[in-house]
C-alpha cells in the first residue's frame, strides 16, 4: 500500500492571507499529510491578528521572529533556517512553502537538489523565478470562493469571446511532446508534462476543476474516450493541424480520382470519416467536413461544380503538399 508523503508544511505570514488557511490545509493533503506546520512572523506587531484566529483550530505552530530593522525581512531568514534544519533531519518527503516572495526561490532550488518535492502556494502576482523553482505550484486564489479570490474565473468555452483570449500553448505543446505516431495522447502523460515543463499550470486557471473537462472545451483538440483490456477508460487527445487535413484530402484524391483526375465532394467526405474516424471537423474550426474541404485555398485543390448537374461537386488537386 502506498504511503502518502510526510510534508513541511511553511508559511510565510507576511506575504500570505489568513483566509486561504483551510481551502490551503485541504489542497495539501492531496500532496501528503502536513506533519509540521509553521508559520513565521512577528506576532508582537499586531499586524497578525486573523492569523492568530487560524494557529489554533488547525494546529498551526507559530514561530515568533522580530522585525529588528525596518524594511527588512526577517521572517524570510527565520523560514530558510527551519527548513534546512527539517531538510537535514531527512523525515520528510516534500515541502510545502506558503509566500508569494521571490526571496524562497532558492530554498526551493535547494530542497529540489536533495531530490524531495517542492509544492509552493501563493498569489498570482508571485515572480516566475520561485513558481518555476517549484515543483508544483498552486495560485491561491483559485483556492478561494470568487467572492473573496476578487478574480473570478468563468470557464472558456470554445467558440466563445473569452476562449480567443485564453493561452493554451502550454496544453498544445504537452499535447504534442506525449504523442504517439498516431499522433494521439493519453490524458495522464498531457498532465504529468505540463506539470514537470509548467510548475504553476492549473486548469482551475481556466475556471475548470479537472484537466478532462478544460481539455474538451479547447479548440483544435479532438477527444476520445476508449476501454482498455482491462476495463479501464482512457482518454486520449490529439491536436487537429490543418496541414494533415489537406495532406489527407490529397491522398484521398490520388487514391479515388477517375480517369480525369479528380473524384465527387461528397464521396471525398465519406472518404474522410472511413480514413479517420476520430476526425472532427469542430477542431479545426468549421460546422462540417464539406465546409472544411471547402475552405481550403485553391494552391492545392480545385474544387468545379458538374455542368450538368450544378448540385454536384468534383475536386481535383492542383499541387501537392509536401
Amino acid at each position: 500500500m502506498k504511503q502518502d508523503k510526510k510534508l513541511a508544511v511553511l508559511i510565510d505570514a507576511d506575504n500570505a492571507r489568513a483566509d486561504i488557511i483551510e481551502p490551503l490545509l485541504a489542497e495539501i493533503a492531496k500532496y501528503g499529510i502536513a506533519s509540521v506546520k509553521r508559520i513565521y512572523g512577528d506576532w508582537s506587531s499586531g499586524l497578525l491578528g486573523k492569523w492568530r484566529e487560524a494557529l489554533l483550530p488547525h494546529a498551526i505552530i507559530p514561530i515568533q521572529q522580530f522585525a529588528y530593522t525596518k524594511g527588512k525581512n526577517a521572517t524570510d531568514m527565520a523560514m530558510v533556517i527551519d527548513a534546512m534544519d527539517l531538510l537535514y533531519s531527512k523525515t520528510f518527503d516534500g515541502f510545502c512553502i506558503v509566500s508569494s516572495d521571490s526571496d524562497f526561490t532558492r530554498l526551493a532550488s535547494r530542497i529540489r537538489e536533495s531530490g524531495l518535492t517542492v509544492y509552493g502556494f501563493g498569489e498570482k502576482k508571485t515572480p516566475e523565478s520561485f513558481r518555476k523553482a517549484c515543483d508544483t505550484f498552486v495560485y491561491t486564489e483559485n483556492l478561494l470562493p470568487e467572492t473573496l479570490s476578487g478574480s473570478p474565473s468563468a470557464p472558456a468555452r470554445s467558440g466563445d469571446k473569452s476562449a480567443a483570449t485564453q493561452d493554451y500553448a502550454p496544453v498544445y505543446r504537452a499535447v504534442k511532446e506525449t504523442a504517439d505516431d498516431s499522433g494521439w495522447s493519453d490524458l495522464g502523460s498531457v498532465g504529468n508534462y505540463l506539470v514537470k515543463v509548467n510548475p504553476d499550470f492549473d486548469q482551475r486557471n481556466y475556471g475548470f476543476n479537472k484537466l478532462s473537462d478544460l481539455i474538451r472545451t479547447i479548440p483544435k483538440l479532438d477527444v476520445k474516450e476508449v476501454k482498455t483490456h482491462s476495463g479501464h477508460h482512457l482518454i486520449l487527445v490529439r491536436k487537429q493541424s490543418y496541414r494533415l487535413f489537406i495532406r489527407l484530402v490529397q491522398s484521398i484524391i490520388n487514391d479515388k480520382a477517375d480517369a480525369k483526375g479528380r473524384m465527387r465532394l461528397d464521396a471525398l467526405c465519406s472518404q474522410i470519416k472511413n480514413h479517420d474516424p476520430d476526425f472532427n471537423s469542430k477542431s479545426l474550426g468549421y460546422r462540417s467536413v464539406s465546409e472544411a474541404v471547402r475552405a481550403i485555398q485553391p494552391e492545392w485543390v480545385k474544387i468545379d461544380c458538374d455542368e450538368q448537374s450544378p448540385s454536384i461537386s468534383y475536386i481535383s488537386n492542383v499541387k501537392t503538399m509536401s
